[in-house]
């Protein structure tokens, strides 16, 4: 199993991304996944999850201004990034908890970062 991120990059305050975490590799089935960031000096933290039946919850940095949502066809979770500002600088790095077709189970999975850099 591994989770694939794209997007991320540069824009300025004000401005909008939207990354995208693909899981593949043998998955029977998907709960949730989400979007964690770590912000220069910080440690990583939560900043939205999506669950497979359609519930959400955000982080209240990032509340009205990001939106998650998650393509079961294709298990693909997006982060739509709105009102970028700069103290949202980081490495944006997305997880899910799944059910692998076979071998052990993982407690979660984890993409590789991508980072976001918003300039003011």
């Amino acid at each position: 199993v591994q989770l694939v991120v794209t997007g991320g990059g540069l824009v300025q305050a004000g401005g909008s991304l939207r990354l995208a975490c693909t899981a593949s590799g043998g998955i029977s089935c998907i709960n949730a996944m989400g979007w964690y960031r770590q912000l220069p000096g910080r440690q990583r933290d939560f900043v939205a999850f999506v669950m497979s039946g359609g519930g959400r919850r955000y982080a209240d940095s990032v509340k009205g201004r990001f939106t998650i949502s998650m393509d079961s066809a294709t298990n693909t979770v997006f982060l739509q990034m709105n009102n970028l500002k700069p103290e949202d600088t980081g490495v944006y790095y997305c997880n899910a908890d799944l059910y692998p077709d076979d071998g052990e189970r993982l407690p979660i999975y984890w993409g590789q970062g991508t980072q976001v850099t918003v300039s003011s």
